[in-house]
């Protein structure tokens, strides 16, 4: 299956436009020649984060648990598990979570990360996870962490982001996945 932007889309475009006009842009951050997006003030403001929230959760109504990436999806993945009434699953760096642990390590373009989730007391076999985060940039991350859910048994029934930066083509990595992200940059 390809890739689609899926939820309502009333609740994605009002989310969207809330995106749009709270985002801070900080140039040159946090190296030279990056234009980095605060999403802070968006979660700030507490009718554009329920925005964010409810058009994120309107991309899995079926899902039976919200996986958070590290950090900022932890914020987007309570909100969402609340909204569906559903647990939320923190997906953590490396060396944040006691042992055991379930890991799974990937590249990025000047090194090597890892990411984490409990080892042996969640039983995640056949359940039906979406995974959300703040950004979807090159895919690692994401692409990791549906690789990690899968290898224990989850079914990964979507993922969602608030913004894409589409010119470093993370969605390609991610095509057999329903995918929405809210902005596209």
């Amino acid at each position: 299956m390809n890739a689609q932007r899926i939820g309502d889309p009333r609740l994605v475009e009002e989310a969207a436009g809330a995106v749009a006009e709270h985002t801070r842009w900080v140039d040159d951050f946090p190296t030279a020649g990056v234009r980095f997006a605060d999403l802070t003030p968006v979660f700030a403001d507490g009718p554009s984060f329920s925005a964010v929230i409810a058009a994120l959760a309107s991309a899995a109504p079926d899902a039976e648990l919200v996986a958070g990436i590290d950090a900022r999806g932890f914020l987007l993945g309570g909100g969402i598990a609340r909204t569906l009434g559903v647990g939320v699953l923190a997906v953590r760096k490396a060396g944040k979570l006691p042992p055991p642990v379930q890991t799974c390590e990937y590249s990025l373009e000047y090194g090597t990360a890892a990411i984490e989730i409990p080892g042996d007391w969640m039983a995640l076999q056949g359940r039906k996870v979406l995974v959300v985060d703040d950004v979807l940039a090159t895919g690692g991350t994401l692409a990791a962490t549906v690789e990690l859910l899968e290898r224990v048994g989850a079914e990964v029934v979507g993922i969602t982001v608030v913004t894409e930066i589409e010119a470093l083509g993370g969605r390609a990595r991610l095509q057999k996945y329903p995918l929405t992200s809210l902005v596209r940059i």
